[in-house]
């Protein structure tokens, strides 16, 4: 528990300055640490330090004046619902749902990769009007992986503010955390309804853990969002983006092959 701890630790540190809420690390330090079922329970322990991580950032973001508000409440508009739609996907996958998440995991870090790497390429897509319609589809979509994943979805986020809302790097980075600020509170709730008595258990059974790690995120995500912005550039931002999405990404696949071969 102790390791568990001081991981968490350091991926708020880590994936503050990416616009990243972390959940693609906090979910298998839980699975594996701690030997949790991927389930509801885990998923809602991850969500709820993706917030963590998204709020000791996020305002730290604002106060550096890195924040779109009018993209922000435009893509409210899609992450919210499919933030809800993606809740049902996991319940409606009860007692299959491992191979699914690490399945769908790989996927998505996969895109992010491309997507990312194709935006810093396109420099002309930044500052520019924004497509809505992409736009919308994109977040609803990260939106609805961050529910199943227990991921903040700012793989996904970031790149589709970029390419699809017009925005630089760093200010695509505020505005997803900002997204994640309201979108993974819903989320919890929504799972939390969903709940079987046995994964209240669990959550129950681990209370004091569960209190104790936000606490120690929300400090290191906060640092880390200093540390970022203050002594980072834009590009050493995303390429250390790319690269833990790279990291993440064989983790997956080593994960998968040892369940298939």
């Amino acid at each position: 528990m102790a390791v568990v701890l001081l991981g968490s630790g350091f991926i708020g540190f880590l994936f503050a300055p990416l616009g990243l809420g972390g959940g693609l690390l906090f979910a298998p330090l839980l699975h594996y640490g701690l030997g949790w079922e991927i389930d509801g329970a885990l998923l809602i322990v991850s969500l709820g330090l993706s917030a963590t991580v998204s709020w000791g950032s996020g305002l730290r973001h604002r106060k550096e004046g890195h924040v779109s508000d009018v993209r922000f409440k435009q893509s409210l508009v899609g992450a919210l619902p499919g933030a809800i739609i993606g809740v049902v996907v996991v319940a409606s996958l009860s007692g299959s749902f491992d191979v699914f998440f690490k399945t769908l995991s790989l996927g998505f870090v996969t895109w992010a990769i491309i997507k990312t790497l194709r935006s810093k390429k396109n420099q002309s897509t930044q500052n520019s009007e924004p497509n809505m319609l992409p736009l919308r589809v994109g977040v609803a979509s990260g939106g609805l992986l961050s529910s199943v994943l227990a991921i903040g979805a700012g793989a996904i986020y970031v790149p589709v503010l970029r390419t699809y809302g017009g925005l630089e790097s760093r200010k695509a980075i505020g505005t997803s955390l900002h997204i994640m600020m309201v979108v993974l509170p819903i989320s919890i709730l929504t799972h939390f309804v969903a709940l079987e008595q046995r994964q209240i258990d669990v959550l129950a059974s681990n209370l004091w853990l569960i209190i104790s790690l936000p606490i120690v995120v929300i400090i290191a995500a906060n640092l880390g969002a200093r540390f970022g912005i203050a002594k980072v550039s834009e590009q050493r931002i995303m390429q250390l983006f790319v690269a833990v999405l790279f990291v993440i990404g064989i983790r997956y696949v080593l994960d998968l092959c040892s369940k298939f071969l």
